[in-house]
């Protein structure tokens, strides 16, 4: 194929109704549609429509792939959960991260092009293992504006002295780890990255009662007739309440020690790799030199049927006859040069050229045995 482009788009919080189903369908005729997703892929042509219209219409979470080398990655938010000036901050030097607000949501259009494409896939599950993100934004949690803004320590926009935005991203989910491969952001930039952090707060049942005990009581009257509303947000709200307060300061690093921490990991890295290679040489060679032995003890055993061997490859009289002809000769050529038995190999050798002095192509491989043979012919 010439061209190959995914288009994922995934609803989370409310879904197609029959109608906007119908709209979805009268753009895409081939299209995946369900009450919660509209998924296509086009090896000609081209979505009949504007992703970013989409998003603000129908969806809260939007994929894009394409076998050239653009990824793309949309969220819609509710935008009292995540205040655009708290992420401006991360994204100052980033000019392929674009946020805008769209009646009571956000949404946050992160799209990156690499050169070439070669490393691709078709993008079916991608989406789902990247979903998390938008629950943690929900909550709080913005390491993943911290990965953007890695993009531009990576690519030498930030710098030496700025101040990392939060103090590392520990502990890396499942993820933000999908999201730094997605759009390609240095393995050993986002480790040095998730050497620090802090514990999720969310995780300890005993710190969530501790944090919702000092709630007023009006407050969680409100709270609770929301929840019996079916209102989906509660949740994130609350978690985003416990990780506010939870988090304390923490010594930050400069763009300059990440970069440089990342140089450490890469080079132990490359370090380790190195040495599993040269173990995984050794172990080969190891291999081989045992295979070599046990073929040497055989054609020891089996005497001068082995001669008679040779002599019948030899006259078949084609290139699979001629070369392993010549590998019976080469494991008597290493047997003699153990046991000391060269001038009766060479006499054999000797011998054999004579014999087939006519077949010119055999004459060249045999040439090829080493000087030892041809003193054989003298």
């Amino acid at each position: 194929m010439s061209e190959y482009q995914y288009y994922e788009f995934l609803t989370i919080d409310r879904p197609l109704d029959q109608a906007a189903q119908e709209v979805l369908r009268s753009i895409s005729s081939r299209a995946r549609i369900t009450a919660t997703s509209f998924i296509n892929h086009y090896e000609w042509g081209d979505l009949k429509g504007d992703p970013r219209k989409f998003m603000e219409r129908w969806f809260d979470l939007h994929l894009y792939l394409t076998n050239w080398g653009t990824r793309r990655l949309m969220l819609r938010v509710p935008g009292r959960f995540v205040n655009a000036g708290d992420i401006d901050r991360f994204l100052g030097e980033i000019d392929w991260v674009d946020a805008w607000t769209s009646g009571e949501n956000l949404i946050i259009d992160i799209q990156r092009d690499e050169e070439g494409g070669d490393d691709w896939d078709d993008g079916s599950g991608r989406l789902a293992a990247l979903a998390p993100l938008r629950a943690d934004v929900l909550s709080g949690d913005l390491r993943l504006f911290y990965l953007l803004w890695l993009t531009a320590v990576q690519d030498e926009l930030i710098p030496e002295n700025e101040i990392e935005p939060l103090p590392g991203i520990a502990p890396l989910t499942g993820a933000l780890e999908g999201f730094a491969e997605f759009f390609w952001i240095d393995a050993d930039l986002v480790q040095a990255a998730a050497e620090t952090g802090v514990d999720d707060p969310v995780t300890s049942m005993d710190d969530l009662r501790k944090t919702f005990a000092t709630i007023p009581e009006r407050e969680k009257v409100e709270l609770l007739l929301r929840v019996a509303e079916g209102d989906s947000y509660v949740g994130a709200e609350l978690r985003s309440r416990h990780r506010k307060k939870s988090l304390m300061p923490a010594g930050r690093r400069t763009a300059g020690a990440l970069r440089m921490r990342a140089q450490e990991i890469r080079k132990r890295r490359e370090g380790a790799e190195a040495e599993r290679r040269e173990a995984e040489r050794r172990r080969q060679v190891a291999e081989a030199e045992k295979a070599r032995r046990v073929w040497l003890k055989t054609l020891k055993q089996r005497g001068a049927s082995v001669w008679r061997e040779i002599e019948q490859e030899i006259e078949r009289r084609n290139s699979s006859g001629y070369d392993q002809a010549m590998n019976l000769l080469s494991g008597l050529q290493a047997l003699a040069a153990e046991e000391g038995s060269q001038d009766d190999f060479n006499r054999h050798v000797g011998s054999i050229r004579a014999r087939h002095r006519k077949k010119g192509k055999y004459i060249e491989r045999l040439n090829k045995l080493g000087r030892d043979s041809d003193k054989g012919t003298a």
